[in-house]
Order: C-alpha cells, then structure tokens, then sequence
C-alpha cells in the first residue's frame, strides 16, 4: 500500500515508518527535518507542515493511508482531519493518547490524582481530538492509543488489544514500546479491525 506518515521522525513516527518499509509498503515520510529521518527500503523523506492543511492535503492525496504521529498541542485537530478529507485518502489513522482511556466505568485516565500534571494539557487535546472524530460521518478514520507508558523497548509482538478501557498487565504497570506499537498499527492497516473506533494496545 502507499501510506503517508506525518511525524516520521518523531519517536513513535520512526517506529512506525520502520515497520511498515519492513512489511513493503511505500510510505511517504513527512517530517518539518526530513533529513531527521532514516534511510530505508521503500521509504521517501518529505519536507511538511501539520499546520498546513493545504500543503498536507496534497502530500497525504494519492495514498491509500495517511497516519498522524504528532504531538496534539503542536498540531490542529481540525486542519489534519479537513487535510485527510480534502487528500480523500482510503484512511486517516491517528497515534492517540491514553488520557482518554477510562480506568473504571466514566473515568478517564487524565482525570485521575495520579495523572502528571506536565502531560494534562496533551492528554486533553487528545481526548478532545478524538471527540472531533467520532462526530464524523463521511471520514474513514481509526484512533490507537498507547498504554500509560508509552516508551523505548523491545519489538516483542506480543501485546494485548482493548477498546476503551486502559490495559495493565499483571503488576498493574500499563506500557508498551514504540516498535510493539508500530506492529499494532500496521496489523490494523494491513487488517481493519477497528474503523471509525478507537482502540487501545498494551502488555
């Protein structure tokens, strides 16, 4: 498949794009630094500004996929969702956050008294990004939300998926790595599972 990421070179960006140059797809690596990106099969570094809905519409048309890796206060929900809109692209998949996720039946994670205070603003954007989503009715979208630790570590491939809820494995630590992550989200884009969902992957 041809497939756009915006925010190739970021942490999560890179992981992504590795995985899916590993699995043979064409990407479109979109970065403001493209010289930030790594060298790999399949892969095509291009210079893009999230902030620009028009320059990003014409950089994600053409493409079967177009998948947003940025940091929600450094971007505008409302411009990338019109720019995967205008772009007609198959699908727009969003690298979401776990503030969103519920820790008990109507509580979120980014309301709870242990959440850290220098993430709260993030965690909301995010979670207002994806209430964006779910009110549209013509795009094709999916929201992946990591666990509350989202960090570097081993590609495992072996993880769980949830909906809502946040996953935390037997000690009640609730992670999971970039490349795990990576590999969630390519299996969703090479079998849709999730469309017009949020859903969430940890250990």
């Amino acid at each position: 498949m041809k497939i756009a990421v915006a925010g190739a070179s970021g942490r999560a960006g890179s992981e992504i794009t590795k995985e899916l140059s590993r699995r043979g797809h064409g990407v479109t690596a979109i970065a403001r630094n493209p010289e930030k990106i790594a060298g790999l099969p399949n892969v095509t570094p291009t210079k893009g500004d999230v902030l620009d809905q028009a320059g990003l519409t014409k950089l994600w048309a053409g493409h079967d996929v177009a998948i947003s890796s940025v940091h929600f206060l450094a971007s505008d929900p409302h411009k990338l969702i019109g720019a995967a809109k205008d772009s007609r692209v198959g699908r727009y998949l969003v690298v979401g956050g776990a503030g969103s996720l519920e820790v008990a039946p109507g509580v979120k994670l980014v309301t709870t008294p242990g959440f850290p205070a220098q993430y709260k603003a993030e965690a909301e954007a995010g979670g207002a990004f994806l209430d964006l989503l779910r009110q549209e009715k013509e795009l094709n979208w999916t929201f992946l939300s990591p666990s509350a630790l989202f960090i570097e570590g081993e590609r495992t491939t072996k993880f769980r998926l949830g909906a809502d809820q946040l996953l935390a494995d037997a000690n009640g630590k609730s992670w999971i790595s970039f490349a795990d992550y990576a590999i969630a989200l390519a299996d969703e884009i090479e079998k849709p599972a999730h469309l017009r969902q949020r859903f969430t992957v940890g250990y």
